[in-house]
């Protein structure tokens, strides 16, 4: 006994001064594994973005027949869009509190259902029976069930990113679910145009995304079985959520980074939606028809889908986030500086087209890449309250840009260039101020904005914690022997 007494003296001596810490514990190895159902939870979350923004935006390109059918103004109409904005702001923090309390699976499938509900009331709505004067209260009513599922939904990526992907493909598969919104604003842009070409072909317009919206819900309900898979993906991935919801608004109020890119990149959201939601009435005075402002939208969107391809591949390898946001904020502001002279002025197709594609490629291709830099400046709180606050300060600043711009409009006697039909505004005044603002918050993030990536220093750390741990393993087993 003595012997083996003195033996283990020996080794635990050998093992200090090889490794300089007495008395070694057992300890347990990280070890990450990837889930394939990551790929079927990814899709089915972009097809129920994709959904849900198509039923955004369904009246906004054809607003002038959705008036006449639905027997209302151009403002009401708008009020369909806007709805969204409404809706989503005071649901925006029980939505960030279910996504990190609750969980992934819980929060699509409510999501799901509500988009469905709200698409087939829409149509619901034109059918014989429900007469003239139901058809906007039920389109009304359904824009609102879709206002209620969007922060359902469109809060998600970073999360789904955070719990199923490892940190090499997290940038991709946030790029990639939040661009499916924007993939639905491009297909709304085309599809109502050309379903739609007069205002008694709308009730086939509605239908034609209700469809889509149920096949999704049941996609959700039956495939998602969990919120997570059954191993962590990253050492990050462990922690998720883990800071109390309460606890995590306090942290971020303190967090001088966080705050700065709440406000400016909220603020670059609002001049998107506000250029979205409005486009086809600033290009309609100019004498450009509904086709060519749907082909715009679309080039907006199709530019915007390639540059978020190449710029999440980046950010994944380089890990600049920071760079990549402030480049894309500077060159968007300058494309909306551009925009607000050549879309008020006729004739000038080529133009307007091509500043619509360098809006996009530059504003939506940094949108996933702001939502995950919103995580590293504020890790360990919750990936939905960081990105969810983002979007929530982006649909408080659409609302009043959106009201703003539209209360400084002014009626104009006589346009015989004009394709808008009755109402004939001019967006002078307003486009020169939505341009003055996208600069202001674009200088101040360029200025002010400087943060450390806390959630990569957390997993370096983990990972040399590891490293660490293996070495001390194989160095007291090499003693033992």
């Amino acid at each position: 006994m003595d012997a083996v007494g003195e033996t283990t003296t020996e080794i635990r001596t050998v093992y200090a001064a090889v490794v300089g810490k007495p008395n070694p514990q057992p300890t347990r190895l990280l070890s990450f594994k990837l889930d394939k159902r990551r790929w079927f939870v990814l899709l089915v979350l972009c097809l129920l973005n994709c959904s849900n923004a198509t039923i955004w935006l369904t009246f906004a390109p054809v607003a002038d027949q959705s008036a006449q059918y639905l027997k209302v103004s151009l403002e009401d109409i708008n009020w369909l869009s806007l709805v969204f904005m409404v809706v989503a702001i005071p649901l925006s923090f029980g939505t960030t509190w279910m996504l990190d309390t609750l969980g992934l699976r819980v929060t699509l499938i409510l999501g799901s259902w509500l988009n469905m509900l709200g698409g087939l009331l829409r149509f619901l709505g034109t059918l014989p029976l429900a007469g003239h004067q139901l058809q906007f209260p039920a389109a009304m009513l359904g824009q609102t069930l879709g206002a209620l599922a969007q922060p359902l939904i469109i809060f998600t990526p970073t999360k789904l990113a955070a719990l199923w992907f490892p940190d090499h493909q997290r940038a991709t598969a946030n790029m990639i679910a939040s661009m499916s919104n924007p993939l639905g604003i491009l297909l709304a842009n085309i599809i109502s145009p050309v379903v739609a070409k007069t205002s008694a072909q709308i009730p086939n317009l509605l239908l034609a995304y209700a469809v889509p919206a149920c096949i999704t819900c049941f996609l959700a309900t039956v495939g998602i079985r969990s919120s997570k898979p059954p191993t962590p993906p990253s050492a990050s991935a462990e922690s998720s959520g883990s800071e109390p919801f309460i606890q995590g608004l306090k942290l971020l109020l303190r967090n001088k980074p966080y705050l700065i890119l709440l406000l400016c990149f909220g603020s670059g959201i609002a001049v998107f939606t506000c250029f979205s939601t409005l486009l086809e009435q600033i290009l309609c005075v100019k004498g450009y028809a509904n086709d060519f402002a749907g082909l715009c939208g679309a080039l907006f969107i199709v530019f915007g889908i390639v540059g978020a391809g190449v710029v999440g591949v980046y950010v994944d390898k380089t890990k600049k986030f920071t760079e990549v946001t402030k480049i894309g904020m500077a060159f968007s502001a300058l494309s909306c500086v551009a925009f607000s002279v050549v879309g008020l002025m006729p004739h000038q197709k080529i133009a307007v087209a091509a500043v619509c594609s360098l809006f996009g490629f530059f504003g939506f291709s940094i949108y996933p890449v702001a939502m995950e830099l919103s995580v590293e400046c504020s890790y360990p709180v919750g990936e939905a309250t960081s990105a969810g606050l983002i979007f929530v300060s982006g649909q408080v600043q659409s609302v009043v840009y959106i009201v703003l711009l539209q209360a400084l409009t002014k009626q104009l006697t006589e346009s015989p260039l004009s394709t808008c039909g009755d109402a004939v505004l001019s967006w002078k005044v307003p486009m020169m101020v939505m341009a003055g603002l996208s600069s202001v918050f674009t200088c101040c993030f360029l200025i002010f904005f400087h943060t450390r990536y806390r959630r990569l220093e957390a997993e370096e750390k983990a990972a040399c914690g590891t490293r660490e741990n293996n070495a001390t393993t194989t160095s007291y087993q090499a003693v033992e022997t």
